[in-house]
């Protein structure tokens, strides 16, 4: 594998944690299958960290072995599901919540099942876990849409800064864009807004700190399929490739 210093972070991205019956999305991972994830990151030597973490360690020279675990939407069941499974196997990772939706539904999603997202108290809970909360902006709303001012985009991108620090305490280092959408001007919105980083979701034409790419892990994610992502991230040669 090449050296940690010479190539891009490894950060996954989650969603909700649950049964995947009626998951129309392909943003569900079962319990039994997260926890098969996480024990494979553990047998290869790889720790899961939230990405300030993983970012700040990289920094430091001392980011061998670590991998980013992002969880988008702030579902509930991040609480109450994935971080039990997160610390039964020695990992951390970084909920991206909404705080313009505390306690209420994934109502942006046409289709599916109603997903209960976390509450004030429920993000606190987080905290306390020892996981990294970021934000995802107030409405789950796609910032490169023309229908986006800038007063809007101001209060996506400053105003769930502010209110997740109200909840937590501490300003949030990450944001992480809606559906994976970015553009110049909502990279210079979050970078303006005092976030430290900022994750996307696939490689594109804006890179670096505030547009990290991330792989998409699934419930069909067995073993083998996280070895050959793995594979593919550290040789990018090779994704670019097939991609073509």
């Amino acid at each position: 594998m090449p050296s940690d210093t010479t190539q891009a972070p490894w950060v996954l991205m989650y969603h909700s944690v649950a049964d995947c019956r009626d998951d129309p999305y392909h943003v569900t991972v079962s319990p039994q299958r997260l926890a098969a994830q996480l024990g494979w990151l553990r047998r290869r030597g790889l720790t899961g960290v939230g990405v300030a973490e993983l970012l700040a360690a990289r920094a430091a020279g001392r980011g061998r072995g670590l991998v980013g675990l992002t969880f988008d939407d702030g579902y509930d069941d991040f609480l109450t599901t994935a971080v039990p499974l997160l610390l039964e196997h020695g990992h951390r990772a970084t909920v991206f919540a909404l705080p313009g939706r505390l306690g209420g539904t994934n109502a942006w999603d046409a289709d599916g099942p109603r997903k209960a997202l976390l509450t004030a108290q429920g993000i606190r809970a987080v905290c306390s876990a020892g996981m990294e909360v970021g934000s995802h902006g107030l409405l789950h709303t796609d910032l490169t849409s023309a229908s986006v001012d800038e007063q809007r985009l101001a209060a996506e991108v400053q105003d769930s800064r502010a209110l997740l620090t109200e909840v937590t305490g501490r300003a949030p280092e990450g944001f992480c864009y809606p559906y994976g959408a970015v553009d110049e001007r909502a990279l210079d919105a979050v970078r303006s807004a005092g976030y430290g980083y900022a994750c996307g979701v696939a490689p594109g034409a804006l890179t670096g700190t505030y547009a990290l790419a991330r792989t998409y892990v699934g419930d069909r994610d067995s073993s083998p399929r996280l070895h050959a992502k793995r594979l593919l991230h550290a040789f990018p040669a090779v994704r670019e490739a097939l991609h073509a």
